[in-house]
């Protein structure tokens, strides 16, 4: 493992930068102060929208590049440097899918303001620690925002109960386990790995130049561009086969204890 060349670090959001209790450490906070000093940037990468990754993250929210809602939605400050929007026909064909699955509950994710039908008051309340800025409608068929990802919800297990009933939709969408509740569909080619990409391009960083943290599946792509990728030790079994190395968990500060190695 060779940290001296890293220009850019790159973390995925909940079960990795993010304890059980969905909080970022102050030892992070003073961390990331090392990291500016050492002009090396920071991206978080998640499957959650922007305005509930920039809550997290208010203290450095100006200082940081966020790809939200699994690549959807790639922002720096006020830029807008990528969107990659679900058509509105698609859209509703996922949703009539996604109503015949037992126990699933879909909301739409416009680029900074989620959608829910208030079909399940248990799933409103789930969907108030991802999505800080949502809307409850009557009608999904009246949203007009731009829908970047529809997040589906199953109470017990989606890898189980979701995901078999929607992989066939590959050729479509992108089909991601993105924790134990949620399926994410997003746009074919909206994922972290194109959203990263996308920003080594702008600063010209190579696969050697950074550093990847991650957990699950829809980290799966963004892992696989860097020299320097780690799994968490609560990481799930695929994500462990394809990093390159592997790191403490979320709990045991994971992230930070490499992140004290490279500065």
């Amino acid at each position: 493992m060779d940290l001296s060349k890293i220009k850019i670090v790159v973390s995925d959001m909940d079960g990795t930068l993010l304890n059980s209790n969905h909080r970022v450490s102050d030892r992070f906070f003073e961390i990331f102060a090392a990291l500016q000093a050492k002009n090396i940037r920071f991206v978080a990468a998640s499957g959650r929208q922007y305005h509930s990754m920039a809550d997290k993250l208010h203290k450095i929210k100006n200082d940081i590049i966020f790809i939200s809602e699994n690549g959807a939605l790639v922002k720096e400050g006020d830029e807008e440097l990528s969107v990659t929007p679900i058509n509105q026909s698609l859209t509703n064909e996922l949703l009539k899918i996604v109503d015949s699955i037992d126990g699933a509950y879909a909301m739409l994710c416009g680029k900074y303001k989620s959608y829910f039908d208030g079909n399940s008051m248990s799933f409103l309340e789930q969907l108030k620690e991802y999505y800080s800025q949502y809307e409850v409608v009557e009608d999904y068929l009246s949203v007009t925002d731009e829908i970047v990802k529809i997040a589906v919800y199953h109470g017990v297990s989606a890898e189980e109960y979701i995901y078999p009933k929607t992989k066939h939709l590959n050729d479509q969408v992108k089909v991601k386990v993105s924790g134990q509740n949620w399926v994410d569909l997003n746009h074919i080619e909206a994922h972290k790995g194109n959203a990263l990409q996308k920003v080594m391009d702008i600063y010209n960083i190579k696969s050697d130049e950074v550093l990847v943290f991650g957990d699950y599946n829809n980290d799966l792509e963004m892992l696989s561009l860097a020299d320097n990728s780690f799994a968490m030790a609560n990481a799930h079994p695929n994500v462990k086969k394809i990093a390159k190395f592997e790191t403490a968990s979320n709990d045991d500060f994971g992230v930070e204890r490499i992140l004290e190695k490279l500065i």
